[in-house]
């Protein structure tokens, strides 16, 4: 399906003369983010630890909580940190374990193993904290929202459960002994889209501040709060969590952090990606750093992932770290023949078939929201990813703009045992026989809420330039936005008529494509097209004239940095 281009409307005239400090370009970016006077623009350009992190008392159980831990520390109680097998569950419970140990507290972690505990608390696991850990007192990261009865079982034990969560309002709230969730109408907070490793650390901080002293293990308690930063930026990220306003200087902070933080597992993970550390970003954070840390929770364990953030020891970590790498290079291998498998399973996409749904025996449920989101990616329509494990069926979705899957899976609660998620991902559990009747009722659903604009592929470009506008000046204003991510993405822009003067294949048997373009300026400009050799390849050829929609990066190679622009999409010119 070829992709519509659609490039945003310009600032108005009488607008443009109310920011005379900003140059067109930079105006025009805001704009197109929803930045539109002066207080806002200030804080997105400036972001302020003083000014734009809220306090963490805000929550309206924040006190009760944080009195509760504090006497459990006094009082020697076991503390159990229950995380959960994501990223961002490794990180919260990195925060809370790391805040807590220095505070003095007996604390353990548990993270639950994906496939054979599943997301969240279960009844089995609240006995086993109680019987074998001798619990006290129970503090979930990234989970525990929708647990009422686990909840209640942990209560009837006699243990009291603090949650720390971000997922949405459920339908029946746990009896908990506080519940910090940002998510929650009545929870006080003014910020509503931490992640979980976001909700962690505001009770990190809440406990930091309430501690006796001014110091915390050696460190100012405003410095050992900051050092909690890389911890946060990884999840912030990795759980797409929108990058504006709280989020934003959270990340922005922690990305100084997580550059020169001294953690050997940090190190470690720098060195088997073979990255410079002083490097990171948000690209770094997505593309290499959490799905490493998550392919431990996917392939086996998420508590490989904790032990290597947590890790004192350098030559553990480079264990660790290698281990990370090595599954996740099967992870994906495992998730492209999956893809296939499911390609199969699904047969010829029509236009009439508004949602797609796989189901395959045996395929690993650590992966099959990763081959839904492939797809969803490749057809632009929801699809559902189901593996056939004994007498259930485990299943993800992803979804495309303008359709809810989790309303949708709402609408069909009645055939599943056990389902949450949010607008554009999902997860669920149902019995193997309700499965027919599930796919064909959510085929329904999407067919009639799903209209033909809605399966159009958009690709959103900020500005249409000349290839002479491209330029280090340029890249500076765009690095004036970062970090990137969800509510926030990395500005495109889209250049026509440009003649191409040479094609290089780039890469393992030519799977990428380099495209050398010279178009009235100085000198050629390189165009990088990942995954271009096998798709743009055959049909381009030297002297062709092509538009491009592409992305402005840094390339440094042996001590030299060029303008690098990436291909998000190609076509052949249609100007003379």
């Amino acid at each position: 399906m070829e992709k519509i281009w659609r490039v945003a409307e310009l600032v108005p005239v009488d607008v443009r003369s109310q920011f005379p400090e900003l140059n067109p370009i930079t105006l025009q970016l805001l704009w197109n983010r929803g930045l539109r006077d002066q207080k806002v623009i200030d804080e997105f350009l400036n972001p302020d630890w003083g000014g734009d992190i809220h306090d963490p008392f805000l929550f309206t159980q924040m006190r009760k909580a944080v009195d509760r831990i504090l006497a459990g520390i006094a009082e020697k109680e076991k503390i159990i940190v229950h995380g959960d097998y994501d990223a961002d569950g490794v990180c919260s419970s990195a925060v809370l374990i790391t805040t807590l140990r220095a505070l003095g507290a007996d604390v353990d972690v548990y993270l639950p193993h994906r496939e054979r505990e599943g997301y969240g608390l279960n009844l089995q696991t609240i006995d086993h904290l109680h019987d074998v850990h001798k619990a006290n007192l129970i503090i979930t990261c990234d989970c525990g929202t929708s647990n009422h009865d686990e909840v209640a079982r942990a209560t009837e034990l006699g243990m009291d459960v603090i949650i720390t969560d971000h997922h949405h309002e459920p339908v029946k709230r746990p009896d908990a002994y506080a519940i910090i969730n940002p998510q929650l109408k009545d929870s006080g907070y003014p910020f509503p889209h931490l992640a979980g490793s976001g909700v962690a650390f505001k009770v990190a901080q809440a406990l930091i501040r309430s501690a006796p002293g001014n110091t915390i293990g050696g460190q100012t308690k405003e410095g050992f709060e900051k050092w909690l930063l890389d911890f946060v930026a990884i999840s912030t990220v990795t759980d797409f969590m929108p990058l504006i306003g709280e989020n934003r200087t959270l990340v922005k902070y922690g990305l100084v952090v997580l550059r020169k933080s001294p953690r050997p597992g940090i190190r470690a993970l720098a060195e088997a990606m073979s990255s410079r550390q002083e490097n990171f970003d948000t690209t770094t954070i997505g593309f290499q750093i959490g799905p490493r840390l998550n392919a431990a929770g996917r392939m086996d364990h998420a508590s490989t992932a904790f032990r290597l953030l947590i890790s004192t020891d350098a030559e553990e970590a480079t264990a660790i770290a290698a281990a990370l790498n090595q599954s996740n290079v099967d992870r994906q291998k495992l998730t492209e023949t999956i893809v296939n498998q499911a390609k199969k399973s699904i047969g010829t996409v029509t236009p009439a078939r508004k949602l797609l749904a796989a189901v395959g025996e045996g395929w690993p449920v650590g992966v099959v929201g990763l081959v839904a989101g492939k797809l969803t990616d490749v057809n632009h329509r929801p699809v559902l990813v189901m593996a056939k494990q004994g007498e259930e069926v485990v299943g993800s979705g992803r979804s495309i703009p303008g359709y809810d899957i989790t309303d949708a899976l709402l609408r069909h609660k009645q055939l599943l045992t056990r389902f949450g998620g949010h607008a554009g991902a999902c997860g669920f559990t149902m019995p193997e026989a309700n499965a027919p009747a599930f796919v064909r009722g959510m085929e329904e659903d999407a067919a009639k809420r799903i209209t033909e604009k809605d399966l159009q592929d958009v690709v959103q470009i900020d500005v249409d330039l000349a290839l002479p506008d491209v330029t280090w000046s340029l890249l500076d204003t765009i690095e004036l936005l970062e970090p990137y991510g969800v509510g926030n993405p990395k500005p495109t822009f889209s250049c026509r008529g440009m003649h191409v003067t040479e094609l290089q294949p780039v890469g393992k048997e030519g799977k990428h494509l380099r495209i050398v373009v010279n178009h009235t300026v100085p000198e050629p400009r390189k165009f990088i097209a990942f995954g271009g050799g096998e798709k743009y390849g055959n049909d381009l050829t030297v002297g062709d004239k092509i538009d491009a929609v592409f992305t402005v990066d840094r390339n440094e190679w042996n001590g030299t940095a060029e303008l690098q622009l990436k291909v998000i999409d190609l076509h052949i010119s249609q100007q003379k």
